[in-house]
């Protein structure tokens, strides 16, 4: 097809990239581990470990992992905040042949358990605060080797004690648990260091994740990742990004480039960007694991000039006016990556005259690795736009009927490159609903490109709800309410809300008249994590449907928006 928005490219992009030079992600991690092995590769709690060191710890675990019997392509939940043993861990696992599932931590015990079974995962990693879900419904699954870490395992005896005492007893954020046969991370370590690792055969076809998205239909489904979606990624996202870090505007870049990883790594967007492409180049991470607590972010970031910033427009709108961030060297910022949600002019405006340094805002999801569009890193403007399609990738836009619209008309976004995923996991029917013939992966959103090849979104064509760049479904929400007694029939649909982009709204008709507010959203509670929760109920004695009965989303969200007009 014609790439004719190649000529809105920055000078030194490519419009290819070529991932075959990795055999696989294994192959990637193995050159960073030997090429940067001296530098530090991840901070976390004070805490520096070198790459070396995060060398040595993935083969431990690997070789552990390969000695409890699992075999290449078997499933490995990760269910763990941004801890210095997440990145030994996803490491380990890939070398071993096998298939990481990331997980939520804060999933509530159905939303867990439905991952696991359908994952099929035969071993978890999981932190000890999390581990009393897992307890709940590890007998209806597949797993049968549990590990379990705590967040001091890696900083030292002393301090280790001290954190994780301090943690368990004074902060009480270990609720009890029995997870009987469970070993913990550090005797994996130790049993791994008396084991040999068995390199395993791993091609750039066979499976590296699992990243699980929700559905129109309400069940979640795991994008299947292959290593070379996974590395075409890493590439395309390193090239695009060359224009910022050669930005004459600044001195020649560091030696080493250093990021702020506050976005969770079961995140896709984190994942890619801040894990594995800072593996790559020799990055350093800071690792956040709570990027909600403001002044422990900031003390963790304060003893370094950051280069890279990715985060959500929440999180850059909470920093931007939170007085203790003026303190952070911003001399070497070269690109503050937005993405997750739209990023508000506002918030740019903001970042920009504290930071110097603009959000670049792009586009994706987990079914493209994620990324698939940005607008180009030597911008110093907010647009409103999304951006031009990475190297590599092409970007139509199609009508209901999936024919290509014309330039300035608004059609469905569809996806076609490297970085797309090999399909649902188990799940063909699911897939043929999303991938064209000719192999575009159809997003869902509505868009409008321009005669340059920058694309607006104007609209979703799913009801999906965007709360703080975590995808929301109606369907799993309204199937949790609607099994309270108290309700005949519910709806939930996304409304604006300054601080998440969206949030739930829940439309319910009573069943019982004594049914309240407090009693639904508690209700809500046990079965949702929190960004899936309703934050505003609005009882009615009926809801708009169509003729054959099927309630009207879009009516009820296009009333909250005139309202907010």
């Amino acid at each position: 097809m014609d790439r004719f928005w190649l000529k809105s490219y920055p000078a030194g992009v490519p419009a290819e990239i070529d991932y075959s030079q990795y055999n696989s992600l294994v192959h990637l991690i193995d050159e960073a581990f030997s090429k940067y092995a001296t530098r530090k590769a991840y901070v976390g709690m004070g805490k520096a470990i070198t790459f070396a060191e995060v060398d040595e710890m993935s083969r431990r675990v690997a070789a552990w992992l390969q000695a409890q019997g699992l075999q290449k392509g078997d499933r490995v939940a990760i269910m763990m905040p941004n801890v210095l043993q997440y990145p030994a861990v996803i490491a380990g696992v890939l070398r071993a042949g096998l298939v990481v599932v990331n997980v939520n931590p804060l999933y509530t015990p159905r939303e867990l358990e439905f991952q696991l079974t359908d994952s099929g995962a035969k071993a978890i990693f999981i932190l000890e605060n999390f581990a009393s879900t897992l307890a709940q419904v590890i007998g209806k699954t597949a797993v049968k080797h549990v590990v379990v870490a705590a967040m001091g395992d890696l900083l030292g005896l002393a301090k280790g004690t001290l954190v994780n005492l301090v943690v368990r007893h004074v902060k009480k954020m270990v609720p009890a648990f029995e997870l009987p046969g469970a070993t913990g991370f550090n005797a994996v370590l130790a049993q791994g260091a008396r084991l040999n690792f068995k390199p395993v055969t791993i091609t750039n076809d066979d499976y590296a994740f699992l990243q699980y998205t929700g559905g129109t239909t309400g069940v979640s489904k795991g994008a299947a990742l292959l290593h070379k979606n996974i590395l075409a990624n890493v590439l395309q996202s390193e090239a695009w990004m060359q224009p910022a870090m050669s930005n004459p505007r600044k001195p020649p870049p560091p030696e080493q480039s250093v990021t702020v990883c506050a976005l969770p790594l079961y995140h896709i967007f984190a994942l890619t960007v801040n894990c594995l492409l800072m593996m790559r180049v020799g990055g350093l991470n800071i690792l956040i694991p709570n990027p909600r607590d403001l002044p422990a972010l900031v003390k963790e970031i304060l003893p370094y000039k950051i280069t890279m910033f990715p985060a959500v427009n929440t999180l850059y709108n909470a920093l931007a006016h939170y007085d203790g961030f003026k303190q952070v060297d911003f001399s070497e910022l070269r690109v503050s990556m937005g993405g997750g949600m739209a990023v508000q002019e506002a918030v740019a405006k903001s970042w920009l005259a504290l930071t110097g340094c603009p959000i670049c805002e792009g586009y994706g999801l987990s079914e493209t690795s994620p990324s698939a569009v940005c607008n180009p890193t030597d911008s110093d403007a907010y647009s409103g736009m999304i951006g031009l399609p990475l190297p590599s990738t092409d970007i139509v836009l199609l009508d209901d009927d999936g024919n290509p619209v014309p330039l300035g008309q608004p059609g469905e976004i569809a996806i076609r490159g490297p970085q797309v995923m090999a399909g649902y996991w188990q799940k063909p029917e699911e897939t043929a609903k999303v991938m064209t013939a000719d192999g575009f992966f159809k997003s869902g959103d509505i868009g409008v490109m321009d005669e340059r090849g920058y694309t607006t979104i104007i609209d979703r064509k799913k009801d999906m709800i965007l709360v703080s760049g975590f995808n929301v479904y109606p369907n799993e929400v309204e199937g949790v309410v609607a099994m309270h007694p108290g309700v005949l029939e519910c709806a939930a649909v996304g409304v604006p809300d300054e601080h998440s982009g969206e949030a739930v709204k829940l439309f319910v008709v009573k069943k019982s008249d004594s049914l309240t507010e407090r009693e639904l959203i508690e209700f809500a509670a046990k079965e949702l994590t929190n960004y899936k929760r309703p934050k505003h109920i609005e009882f009615r004695t009926e809801l708009p449907k169509t003729n054959v009965g099927k309630i009207l989303r879009r009516e009820l969200r296009d009333e909250e928006l005139k309202k907010k007009g």
